[in-house]
């Protein structure tokens, strides 16, 4: 990551620095392949992809279907072990983990919000976040009906996802993957099942929250109605990354 332009006051000249701390708490990849299949066979989902992501930007990935956006997802977050390169999340290199390591450090590093927001259909909307409290052992630095009220939930915390809309389960699948305070948030088609007010709505919500937290988020998604709210976009087309000028 570099940090803004400053200009020397006797040269005039603006320069840029590599702010080290923020280069370890972001999520980068580098030369990442991911391959399935043998000989004639094998296919490249990802295609020698290079990826930054710093501490609070939200960059969307948007692409064709089949193009290799879930596979990203899934390696960038250690779910998925890539062929070859470097996946490091806060400094941490992920390739080279035992599965043992990998699966605790993504626990208390890596955030994850679903589709549909995958929430435990008998949990209230707090109980949802003070499960993930108890699943890692330790108190989130942010209360939880502290992150529900940052999402505009807080009215609703005794609601089951069953007597919630859409974009609420979304605000409470959000609330709850920023309860382990992760360096890295993976975000997979948010406004899928939303209409245009609240698929806004929702990924405004995201960008406030990737900006006030400090995480590094990425988003995939075909709605290119919301990209106004990102900090970045990148193409993804037959498993290769490139910028997408605005």
């Amino acid at each position: 990551m570099t940090t803004p332009a400053r200009t020397d006051r006797a040269t005039g000249t603006a320069t840029t620095t590599v702010d080290p701390a923020a280069e370890r708490q972001g999520l980068t990849l580098r030369d990442v392949v991911l391959t399935f299949g043998d000989g004639d066979d094998q296919v490249a989902a990802l295609d020698h992809v290079d990826l930054d992501v710093a501490p609070g930007e939200l960059v969307a990935v948007v692409g064709p279907s089949g193009a290799g956006k879930s596979s990203l997802l899934a390696v960038a977050g250690g779910l998925t072990r890539p062929t070859s390169g470097s996946v490091r999340v806060a400094g941490t290199e992920l390739v080279g983990l035992s599965s043992r390591a990998l699966a605790t450090f993504r626990r208390d590093n890596v955030g994850f919000v679903f589709q549909s927001g995958n929430l435990v259909p008998a949990l209230t909307a707090i109980d949802q976040l003070r499960l993930v409290e108890k699943i890692t052992g330790r108190r989130a630095a942010t209360a939880p009906l502290a992150l529900l009220d940052a999402v505009g939930m807080a009215e609703h915390a005794d609601r089951r996802p069953a007597r919630l809309s859409g974009g609420e389960r979304q605000r409470v699948g959000i609330a709850r993957a920023l309860v382990a305070s992760p360096s890295v948030l993976l975000v997979d088609e948010p406004t899928a099942a939303l209409d245009r007010r609240r698929s806004h709505e929702i990924v405004e919500l995201l960008a406030r929250e990737t900006h006030q937290f400090g995480v590094a988020t990425v988003m995939v998604t075909h709605d290119h109605d919301v990209l106004t709210h990102c900090d970045r976009v990148v193409e993804m087309t037959d498993g290769r990354l490139a910028p997408v000028q605005s």
